[in-house]
């Protein structure tokens, strides 16, 4: 049986937008900080937009022939990953609508079902996320430091393979979390993927800057070839643009999750999680904030984008 600690940390693994009744009530008792509180409209709408705007990027990359490449494909994971963070919260928000109309009977079968389906939809979201930058940090480096045998290395069918065994993982990962949430070492493994990513990106990282000086110096002397490394480095540029907006819009509920978890009772432990529906919304930005990199890092996809709204019909050649 699920005890009221663990229900507190089922209900942060999964509602990454509203904070649980007796949390909000704990965190009040314990701190003199105000309660913020974002109107639920915000979130719908963002979730949206969000939905929206990643949709467009996977019917982008089907349609163009030339974005069917293994990067694309890895950006497609992302995008997928946002999609379902985005999703989630609008399905939350139907679950809610239909309670509030006397349709679902509170904290009924259905309901409890339902619930637990949309919470591993949100840890399904992250934990693509994590996965998906950490195959497309891989990949960047690949493309870096071993162009001349990237085809060979990274073939679509490896691409695939790689995905669909990240996908099982993430799969199977979101529904052992939401099963077993109630045990505090699930909420530790939870947030340790986090910093993993986190260290095994940097090792790539600092590798990947340091040889691409190392060889910038080299060829220096070489006017024609002067271009090659800001142009190979592009992909790793890109890849740190999305990196950055990840960590600022997913560390704070990740701190969150920590905070309830090993000090829910101090004084200023408390008064951050009073800011509980502000970390929500800010995950929610990452699925609207992704896409629109997407866009402006890649001119083939722009271009696509143009074209999908312009054109019409069969006139269209991607």
């Amino acid at each position: 049986m699920r005890t009221d600690r663990a229900h507190e940390l089922i209900k942060i693994l999964g509602h990454g937008g509203n904070a649980p009744e007796n949390i909000t009530e704990n965190s009040t008792n314990n701190t003199d900080c105000i309660q913020v509180v974002v109107p639920e409209e915000v979130f719908f709408a963002i979730s949206i937009i969000g939905v929206l705007e990643n949709l467009l990027v996977l019917l982008a990359v089907i349609k163009n022939r030339n974005l069917h490449s293994p990067m694309y494909f890895f950006i497609c994971s992302l995008a997928v990953s946002d999609m379902l963070g985005s999703l989630y919260k609008i399905l939350e928000n139907i679950l809610i609508i239909f309670r509030n109309m006397g349709y679902l009977k509170p904290r009924g079968d259905f309901e409890t079902t339902a619930d637990d389906v949309v919470d591993s939809l949100f840890i399904l979201s992250l934990l693509g996320s994590i996965f998906s930058l950490s195959v497309i940090a891989a990949d960047r480096y690949i493309t870096i430091f071993h162009a001349l045998q990237y085809h060979s290395i990274m073939t679509m069918r490896r691409a695939i393979s790689i995905l669909a065994v990240i996908w099982a993982f993430c799969t199977g990962s979101g529904i052992t979390m939401v099963i077993f949430s109630y045990d505090v070492p699930t909420v530790i493994s939870f947030t340790s993927l986090f910093p993993l990513m986190l260290i095994f990106i940097l090792c790539l990282y600092v590798h990947m800057f340091l040889l691409a000086h190392s060889h910038a110096k080299k060829i220096t002397s070489l006017p024609s070839n002067r271009v090659h490394p800001r142009v190979n480095m592009k992909g790793a540029i890109t890849l740190t643009i999305l990196l950055g907006i990840f960590l600022c819009c997913w560390a704070p509920f990740v701190l969150h999750i920590l905070l309830v978890t090993f000090c829910p009772n101090n004084p200023y432990c408390a008064c951050y999680l009073s800011i509980f529906q502000v970390n929500g919304m800010l995950i929610m930005c990452n699925a609207v904030i992704d896409p629109m990199i997407y866009a402006f890092r890649s001119p083939e996809l722009r271009s696509t984008f143009r074209k999908m709204f312009c054109c019409s019909g069969n006139k269209c050649n991607y």
